[in-house]
C-alpha cells in the first residue's frame, strides 16, 4: 500500500438535518443535529486509509476543543498529524450545514479565521518519505511553491491536485501536477455543466495529466495522457 502525504484543510462541520429548505427570516426545528470533522482533504485521507494505505495530513489547526475533536478523530481512523501546524489563537474553519432530508441538498456557510498551510510548514517535510502527494486547490501562491518543490526534488513522486473552486490563478498549477481531479461547480463555471469539452481543453494544454471530473449523483468522467475519455453518463 501508498505513503500519501494530503495538504489542505480540515473543518468542524455543524449538520442540521431538516425536511425542507427554510425561506429566509423563516424559524424551523431541524430532525436531528450533529457535530463532525469535515474538510475535503481530511475527508479524502480518510477513506483512502479505510483502504489499508498509510496516510498523513499537512494542515493546520488551533489548540482548542475545536483543534482537538479534529485531531482526535484524524488519529481515531489512523491519519498521521505529526505535519499539522497547531496554532495558540485564531478559530478551526467551521462549516454550518443545512442538509434536506427529502432531496439530498446540502446548503453550506462557512467561517474561517485561521491561515494557510504554508510553504515555510511544508519546507520542513521529508518527502521522500511518500510515494504520493495530494493537494487540496486553495491558497494559489504558497501552493505553487510547494508544488514546484516536489517537482524539483522528488519528480518520480506522483502528485494530485483537487480543484473544487475556480479561484484566481489556480490554472497556473496544472503544469504542476500528474492528476487533476475537478469538481461539478468548477466545470460549470468554465463550460456551462459541459464536463467533455473542459477536460479536452485542459487536455490540449496540460497533456501528462490524467483528467478527472466528479458528477455527483450521475458519476464521474475522466480523460487519460491518450486523449481517451471514459465515463458512465450520457455527455453532450
Amino acid at each position: 500500500m501508498a505513503a500519501i502525504l494530503g495538504i489542505g484543510n480540515a473543518t468542524l462541520d455543524i449538520v442540521h438535518t431538516v425536511d425542507s429548505y427554510p425561506e429566509e427570516n423563516d424559524e424551523m426545528r431541524c430532525i436531528s443535529r450533529s457535530i463532525q470533522r469535515g474538510g475535503n482533504i481530511a475527508n479524502t485521507l480518510v477513506v483512502l486509509s479505510q483502504f489499508g494505505h498509510s496516510c498523513s495530513w499537512a494542515g493546520v489547526l488551533v489548540d482548542n476543543s475545536d483543534g482537538r475533536l479534529i485531531l482526535d478523530d484524524l488519529k481515531q481512523h489512523g491519519i498521521n498529524t505529526g505535519t499539522c501546524r497547531m496554532q495558540m489563537s485564531g478559530s478551526v474553519p467551521v462549516s454550518s450545514v443545512l442538509l434536506n432530508i427529502n432531496t439530498g441538498s446540502r446548503t453550506i456557510v462557512h467561517y474561517r479565521d485561521l491561515s494557510e498551510y504554508s510553504h515555510a510548514d511544508f519546507e520542513s517535510i521529508d518527502l521522500r518519505s511518500f510515494d504520493w502527494l495530494h493537494f487540496e486547490g486553495r491558497n494559489v501562491d504558497e501552493l505553487q511553491v510547494m508544488m514546484q518543490r516536489a517537482h524539483e526534488q522528488c519528480p518520480s513522486i506522483p502528485r494530485s491536485l483537487e480543484v473544487e473552486k475556480p479561484r484566481a490563478g489556480i490554472e497556473s498549477l496544472f503544469c504542476l501536477a500528474d492528476v487533476l481531479l475537478f469538481s461539478r461547480d468548477y466545470v460549470r463555471h468554465h463550460a456551462s455543466d459541459n464536463p467533455r469539452d473542459l477536460l479536452q481543453t485542459i487536455h490540449a494544454r496540460h497533456p501528462d495529466a490524467v483528467l478527472f471530473c466528479s458528477r455527483g449523483e450521475q458519476g464521474a468522467i475522466a480523460l487519460d495522457k491518450t486523449g481517451r475519455i471514459y465515463s458512465q453518463i450520457a455527455v453532450a
